[in-house]
């Protein structure tokens, strides 16, 4: 990770992907509407939260527990916006 702006960049982008596909959900499938919605709120409350850990890193002075927290934090936001995208999918499956 170069800084701290590249970080909340990507955090950013992954909220925009999240936020664009129930979009198009809602368009294509006006009926499920309540619950992309609910996907979409779930999706900022993430995108908060993320940026709230990366603020605030355990211990500001130490380098190496800053680097091991950012690598974390990357993990954690892989994982997490996925499992919204793996959401986002189940509703669109079902009919």
């Amino acid at each position: 990770m170069a800084n701290l702006r590249n970080l909340k960049k990507e955090i950013d982008y992954r909220l925009e992907e999240v936020v664009f596909d129930c979009d198009m959900a809602i368009c294509f499938q006006p009926s499920k509407e309540k619950e992309i919605f609910e996907v979409m709120q779930e999706a900022v409350g993430v995108r908060n939260d993320l940026f709230a850990k990366a603020m605030n890193p355990a211990e500001p002075h130490n380098p190496s527990l800053v680097r091991k927290h950012y690598a974390a934090l990357r993990a954690e936001m892989d994982d997490v916006f996925g499992k919204l995208f793996e959401k986002l999918s189940k509703i669109n499956e079902k009919k």
